[in-house]
């Protein structure tokens, strides 16, 4: 071969030969390296805020929901309104999983429903005759909701 022919050729290939440095083991890592156990904890501390502020950050849905039924149900007139309230009341009952508003207090543990200013709203709903003061019903309803976790 021309190229390898003569001892003219072999000098610079083994002035580059010699240049080069033999295989060396990278070093031997530790049992624990602090970058990455740094790394792993940083990883875990993200994790756990995002749990803890996830609900927040949701914004409680049924009780947003709610409150804005609420707020639309005051501008309606007094017959309205009660039924406006009365849907409220049912609906955020079937939320909770329970079958009627008599049931929230048991799950909300109140007398709202049952013996107090609620009992409008669930007690001869369609009866004729006047319409009972609603704004008892309306600010117990908004107690509720803002004692609400859901």
């Amino acid at each position: 071969m021309p190229c390898c022919e003569g001892a003219h050729a072999a000098q610079p290939i083994q002035a580059g030969l010699a240049g080069l440095r033999g295989l060396h083991a990278p070093p031997d890592p530790a049992w624990i390296r602090l970058d990455i156990l740094a790394a792993v904890a940083a990883g875990l501390a993200l994790a756990w805020l995002a749990v803890r502020l996830a609900p927040r950050w949701r914004g409680r849905p049924i009780r947003r929901a709610a409150l804005a039924e609420l707020a639309a149900a005051r501008a309606l007139p007094p017959p309205e309104r009660r039924v406006a309230l009365a849907r409220l009341s049912r609906r955020l009952a079937r939320s909770l999983g329970v079958e009627e508003p008599a049931g929230l207090d048991a799950a909300l543990r109140t007398d709202f429903f049952g013996n107090g200013p609620g009992r409008a709203l669930t007690d001869n709903l369609y009866a004729p005759g006047p319409v009972p003061d609603l704004a008892a019903a309306e600010a117990g309803l908004a107690r509720l909701l803002a004692h609400l976790k859901a």
